[in-house]
């Protein structure tokens, strides 16, 4: 399946989600493959793959994926990284990468990814930036030629059970007029807090490269905490347990009555972005405190009170989704409305790793379409 070429309307056949104009925060490029791709480029090297085509390969990574578990969720990256060992596969993945978001309506991406885990043929890091980056412009240069407009980054990701952090801190502070407008760190959360990274962090602040941590998935508040302190994240990639800090309680007919703890209540004061994903977070078990159902994601909650909540994908591949799909179940699940819609594209244009001037002018294409849905 490829969502990127579905259209998705508003519940009740309104407007299309697809044609407004939208802000991908967490989007990895490991998981963002097409099918095809996968096939055509393991057939190049030899490599066996567990379906012979592409939409029973597709089938099988949403299967594979929906285990409840990040830790097998993380599995079936193998497959696609294998594949993109190649300046060829990194440049083709990168490429067809900016091209479905811009089907799907996105007009500004930060695409991230692992640049250690495509070292096994021979590239070096520098080379394996430059490749994507390749990519990336051919798919912006292809999405005008549509007659759309997109812009795109590289957020590059260090893994967190890794030893390499300050080399790969080094690495994107290298590349940052080269694509490259912030990093990360990805990986198995529990038991790899970001204070690991904290030298790496140290330097990236010291050179003011703004940073997205992976925090709040598959560990708690004290993840949340070392994202924000020790790893100095403005934004936090997923963050949905949060919510672990929010204490809500019915205390008469009036309402309920919510306190926030003290990293919840910064990361409200501060307005970081929290990166949800929603599919991702039912797949990945994320949200199993509080159930296995749309209607039990705590995203809703998050929003009525006030945090800067933005949508995402995290792996389109993986969870057969595309940002439209993810906004039209939110919109059926909790009702909202277009300009529920907005204010989440505002606010992933808000927390943008991008110049303040070109965040403002993005707000403006994002009001623009908006107005004329």
């Amino acid at each position: 399946m490829n969502s990127a070429s579905t259209e998705y309307l508003m519940p009740g056949g309104g407007a299309s989600i697809t044609a407004l104009p939208k802000v991908s925060l967490h989007d990895h490029l490991d998981g963002g493959l097409r099918p095809q791709t996968i096939l055509d480029l393991a057939g190049n090297i030899g490599l066996e793959v567990p379906a012979g085509d592409a939409a029973a390969l597709g089938a099988w990574f949403s299967e594979q994926s929906d285990s409840g578990s990040l830790v097998e969720y993380l599995k079936t990256f193998d497959l696609t990284t294998a594949v993109m060992q190649t300046p060829e596969g990194l440049t083709r993945v990168a490429r067809e990468f900016v091209q479905d978001l811009g089907a799907d309506g996105v007009v500004y991406g930060e695409i991230r990814w692992a640049p250690e885990q495509h070292l096994t043929r021979g590239m070096s890091l520098d080379e394996v930036v430059d490749a994507v980056q390749e990519g990336l412009e051919a798919g912006v240069q292809d999405v005008a030629a549509t007659g759309g407009s997109i812009r795109v980054g590289q957020l590059v990701s260090a893994m967190r059970h890794a030893d390499r952090g300050l080399e790969i801190a080094e690495l994107a502070v290298r590349h940052r007029n080269n694509g490259v407008v912030g990093f990360d760190i990805a990986g198995a959360e529990a038991g790899f807090p970001a204070g690991n990274l904290r030298e790496a962090f140290d330097y990236l602040a010291h050179q003011f490269l703004p940073t997205t941590v992976h925090a709040g998935e598959a560990d708690g508040i004290d993840s949340i905490r070392g994202a924000l302190f020790d790893g100095r994240a403005l934004r936090l990639g997923h963050g949905v347990r949060i919510v672990e800090d929010i204490t809500t309680a019915r205390e008469d007919e009036e309402g309920t009555y919510v306190t926030l703890g003290p990293v919840a209540q910064w990361v409200k004061d501060r307005e970081i972005a929290l990166e949800l994903s929603p599919s991702s977070n039912l797949q990945t078990g994320a949200i199993e405190q509080w159930g296995d159902e749309m209607i039990d994601h705590p995203f809703d909650l998050l929003y009525q009170l006030g945090f800067r909540v933005t949508v995402n994908t995290d792996n389109r591949l993986m969870s057969a989704t595309s940002l439209s799909r993810e906004l039209s179940l939110l919109a059926e699940t909790f009702g909202y409305d277009l300009t529920d819609l907005e204010v989440f594209q505002l606010n992933a244009a808000a927390a943008s790793f991008l110049p303040v001037e070109e965040r403002e002018e993005l707000a403006d294409i994002i009001t623009a379409g908006f107005e004329a849905a």
